[in-house]
């Protein structure tokens, strides 16, 4: 995709803020960045609108910096908390109706392909755990069981940080929150394992507090979806305003988990495992 779309007209340039004009002019596209290489360049704003310690800014940062041609990803999302962080990017960005976002990138991934036939164009659905488990599962669902060719990734906060503190379908089996005072009464919504067994050719299951790993999962996600069909990554990215900790705890959150129900998960059907394979081998006969 051009990068016309994130240039500001002439009139505009020198009135915009210094950091999105950082974005333009330092950020990912056409560099062949990733997660190794944060620090050196712009993905995101410093100053999105997100609650201080948030780890859905983070795992937005994190998959956006994992994407491997952003200029030639096209970002499907929601209204949540990843909306605030991914409209401060320069990514090519299409915002939805609550839960819709999985057909709309369905019908975008098909456009796509018949304007572009020979180039290779992304489309990756990034939204959080409500937009995926409850009020989209069922187009997240038929998504995959159409077998189409978009990856999605959930950032998963357990709760609907921007409306309150409500509990989501992922929110934890008996954690007390602001519509859930004597805590949740059913466990999180097995979208994972629902992954698995609806057609998804690739899934993982990360944590913020492990960015190598989350960068490899989302690239190999990325690479898969593009010749096979649908795969699944699921970020969990806590939320210290509606969980009530300390927002410098949020890192230390992410890592407690990892240690017991968000320990790192992965599943790869034969076919993506080959593909995967064939790939790593022509990498290596490049090298020489």
């Amino acid at each position: 995709m051009s990068k016309k779309i994130i240039n500001p007209v002439p009139a505009l340039a020198d009135i915009l803020p210094r950091e999105y004009q950082d974005l333009v002019e330092h950020g990912p596209h056409g560099k062949s960045l990733g997660i190794k290489d944060l620090g050196t360049f712009q993905e995101i704003t410093g100053e999105h609108p997100h609650c201080a310690g948030c780890g859905v800014s983070l795992g937005v940062r994190l998959a956006v910096a994992s994407l491997l041609a952003p200029e030639d990803t096209l970002v499907v999302g929601t209204p949540g908390c990843s909306f605030f962080a991914l409209s401060q990017t320069t990514l090519n960005y299409s915002n939805t109706a609550f839960g819709n976002q999985n057909a709309v990138a369905s019908g975008l991934k098909r456009m796509l392909q018949i304007r572009y036939p020979e180039q290779v164009k992304d489309v990756v659905v990034m939204v959080g755990d409500g937009g995926i488990a409850d009020i989209g599962l069922d187009m997240t669902l038929h998504s995959w069981f159409r077998g189409e060719n978009i990856t999605t990734i959930m950032l998963d906060n357990e709760v609907y940080g921007n409306t309150g503190g409500q509990e989501s379908g992922m929110s934890a089996q008996g954690q007390v929150l602001h519509m859930a005072p004597k805590g949740k009464n059913f466990p999180k919504i097995p979208v994972f394992e629902m992954a698995r067994t609806s057609g998804c050719a690739y899934g993982a299951k990360v944590t913020i507090a492990d960015p190598k790993r989350l960068g490899s999962s989302v690239a190999k996600a990325i690479l898969i979806a593009r010749q096979l069909g649908p795969t699944y990554v699921q970020i969990y990215t806590p939320c210290p305003t509606n969980l009530k900790f300390n927002p410098s705890e949020t890192i230390n959150m992410a890592h407690k988990a990892q240690k017991g129900t968000y320990a790192f998960e992965e599943f790869i059907n034969e076919e993506a495992a080959e593909l995967m394979a064939a790939i790593a081998a022509e990498r290596r006969s490049t090298s020489w």
